[in-house]
């Protein structure tokens, strides 16, 4: 991280058309939230930027199926979604909204340095799509239609939710006016189109290679593969770099500033990402700040990056760079780090269908449960989708919470803050005391993964620091060398050792838990994280320094984390079981309205994809076609069968955790797949020589995976 630079982070504006749910959450805020916050603790100069998109379609849809207007829409969903934002920590320096005059004036003023600069924005006639019951041209989320591409039939007019393919009107199959019900019809109408057609050049440039202008402005390698993927395939598709419609016929939006425009406005895809730069002018405004800083600059001076989900690539690597270069002087993204979507216990998130929880209905549902907001927060980190797709479930927020937060992070914190209190009344002694050699190189290992947009495995670094000092601990044994030498500098130096730990552990907790932060620095005695100690603190470590003085007073221990799973206490897990209760009571309704359809009546359908590979990751497995010729049960090993494999130029013993669903009986004869190349290793005292492939269902019934019984055994699988 650069301290001379000027970082401008923003996050997709959400409509204010409905609540966000938790995949919102995990796509683009908490990701840019951790990000920021990690800035701020280096002392880097760096603004937040959000807010509600208020125009389009959308919410006048909203509007007109409520039976109220626009405004009354998007007053109720800013407020509630900028407080739920605020409830879960997300720390945004300003969240604006684009109904706001200034916005208007902003997204007006653009429009128009277009017009004047000649040849970005042409005046055209088309035939649009018109309602003759309402006597309404229909903008692009007016119509609804079947996907040419997978024959979704409810796909947008600008773009198809299930296979995320961006999409004009005119290529739906039967497409409906979602006013009336009704066929439409296409009417003549006139327009401004922006010519994106002419930038599609520098766009793959930039794109490939990071160069613009002749000058390097971003490592290419350091975005991700799915990003330039996706953008690659968008430029080189023939007809995705043409001149696009940035004004709609409509009375809800941005009015457009040219005579005879009357009953026209900027279309949504248009204004809305104008809304980062008006925003960035209210908060300089609000502030004595220049909001050209943030804004205009080369990559030297200033690093404007976009958290979005994967929805959003095309317009904000593609579409907004091209607005911003035909404006000219403003700077490009040197980042957009999109995440992919994040499912709902095997299920896309369906607020018709009930199926998912929103932020604010989880905030209110889970009101008496401590630490809710780091429990979610740290639950989604822990299983954010950045490079793929990701599943959110319950029995997994479990385990995160109690295995990560309680086992981990909050019995070494307790067990340290207990024993200074016991041995020292809450003083650390030892001013030999710093952080061991061995910690420094996780915390730099974490900073490097956040900066590079690695957020699940910083988070999983900051857990090893705990595990460490767990272990630590647990091999110094202070409590036993105390019982035959009481005054042992050993006792000393390892509880003031922990107590350096316990204040590394507040710090680089701030970004990814801030409220949990807070409390141990209460435990501490400590005030909260300042914004640049985190730099501080990377300082003293290569430095050699102690992060806490001899001499300081800690408070009294506190339980940070009470385990969900308690004997003793059931009530954390009683608000977990009814979130449970309400998708099964779902799912059995399902069941009951179509038997042959509804699927699995089970919460867990599909298990998480595992981390992305390369292609000769894949090419080391030596996958072969075989034949079980022999089974029998392992003696005391419930779960295992020891098999012969006959791979028609030798056999093979293996043992397969598959006895609790299948007798030997059963499975001699069976034709497999074995996985040949595998390290052997002793399993209850068979050398496994191999590994047999299964598929599993979301009730973890298992299946062979068969080549068929044409294929003999020895071929290889590719």
């Amino acid at each position: 991280m650069d301290k001379s630079k000027k970082y401008c982070v923003t996050s997709a504006l959400p409509y204010a058309n409905g609540a966000l749910h938790l995949g919102h959450l995990a796509g683009a805020y908490l990701p840019a939230d951790i990000y920021v916050r990690y800035l701020r603790g280096l002392g880097a100069d760096v603004i937040f930027i959000c807010g509600s998109d208020e125009h389009g379609a959308a919410i006048t849809i909203r509007a007109k199926k409520d039976g109220i207007s626009p405004r009354e829409i998007i007053d109720k969903y800013h407020a509630l979604n900028k407080a739920t934002f605020e409830q879960l920590g997300i720390s945004f320096d300003h969240y604006d909204r684009t109904s706001a005059p200034l916005h208007h004036e902003t997204a007006q003023a653009f429009f128009k340095k277009l017009i004047d600069k000649g040849g970005e924005l042409e005046e055209r006639l088309s035939e649009q799509y018109f309602d003759e019951e309402y006597q309404q041209f229909l903008a692009d989320r007016y119509i609804m239609g079947e996907c040419p591409n997978c024959a979704n039939p409810e796909a947008y007019g600008d773009q198809c939710e299930r296979c995320g393919t961006t999409l004009s009107p005119l290529e739906l199959k039967n497409p409906k006016s979602m006013l009336s019900g009704a066929t439409p019809i296409l009417k003549e109408t006139s327009h401004w189109y922006f010519r994106l057609d002419k930038h599609g050049d520098w766009l793959r440039e930039w794109i490939k290679t990071g160069v613009l202008d002749g000058q390097q402005h971003h490592d290419p390698k350091a975005w991700k593969n799915h990003v330039v993927g996706q953008c690659l395939s968008w430029l080189d598709d023939g007809d995705g770099l043409q001149p696009r419609s940035i004004t709609r016929d409509l009375d809800w939006g941005i009015p457009v500033p040219m005579p005879g425009a009357e009953g026209k406005v900027l279309y949504v895809w248009f204004d809305a990402p104008i809304g980062y730069i008006s925003s960035t002018k209210q908060w300089a405004a609000d502030n004595g700040k220049n909001w050209e800083d943030y804004w205009k600059g080369d990559p030297d001076k200033l690093q404007l990056v976009h958290f979005i989900g994967k929805d959003n690539i095309v317009f904000h690597c593609i579409v907004f760079p091209a607005m911003l270069k035909a404006h000219g002087d403003y700077a490009l993204p040197v980042n957009v780090p999109a995440n992919q979507f994040l499912n709902f216990e095997g299920r896309k998130f369906s607020k018709s269908k009930g199926w998912g929880i929103e932020q604010h209905e989880y905030l209110e549902e889970f009101a008496d449960f401590p630490n809710k907001e780091d429990a979610l927060r740290w639950a989604l980190i822990r299983n954010l989708p950045e490079n793929k797709d990701a599943d959110f479930k319950w029995d997994e927020f479990v385990d995160f919470y109690d295995k990560d937060l309680a086992d981990k992070l909050g019995n070494f914190i307790n067990r340290v803050i207990t024993l200074t209190n016991s041995y020292y009344g809450g003083i650390a002694t030892a001013s030999s005391a710093t952080v061991p050699d061995n910690i420094k190189g996780l915390v730099e290992s974490l900073c490097e993964d956040i900066e590079a947009y690695n957020l699940k495995a910083a988070a999983s670094t900051l857990v090893e620091i705990a595990s460490w000092g767990n272990q630590y601990l647990q091999d110094t044994a202070p409590w036993a060398i105390r019982k035959t030498d009481p005054d042992s500098p050993v006792i000393a130096l390892c509880i003031s050792t922990s107590l350096q730990l316990v204040n590394l552990l507040a710090v680089l907790c701030e970004p990814f838990i801030p409220f949990t932060s807070l409390k141990i620095r209460n435990l501490l005695n400590l005030p909260a994280v300042k914004t640049g100690e985190l730099g501080e603190v990377i300082a003293k470590l290569k430095n050699g320094e102690a992060l806490l003085p001899a001499g300081h007073q800690v408070g009294q221990p506190e339980i940070l984390f009470a385990k969900i799973n308690d004997r003793n206490d059931k009530s954390r897990l009683e608000i977990i079981e009814r979130q449970k209760a309400k998708l099964e009571a779902i799912l059995a309704a399902e069941q009951q309205s179509n038997p042959e359809g509804a699927g699995n009546s089970t919460i867990q359908q599909y298990s998480p994809m595992k981390d992305e590979i390369q292609y000769d990751d894949f090419a080391k497995m030596d996958i072969r076609t075989a034949t079980i010729t022999a089974a029998e049960r392992i003696p005391k090993a419930d779960k295992l069968l020891k098999l012969t494999v006959d791979l028609g130029f030798e056999q093979r013993t293996v043992a397969s955790g598959i006895a609790e669903q299948f007798t030997p009986e059963e499975v001699v004869g069976k034709q497999v797949l074995l996985l040949a190349n595998l390290a052997p290793r002793k399993i209850r005292g068979v050398e496994s020589q191999g590994m047999i492939l299964m598929a599993e269902d979301g009730e973890g019934k298992l299946s062979f995976v068969q080549a068929g019984e044409a294929f003999g055994p020895g071929l290889g699988v590719k």
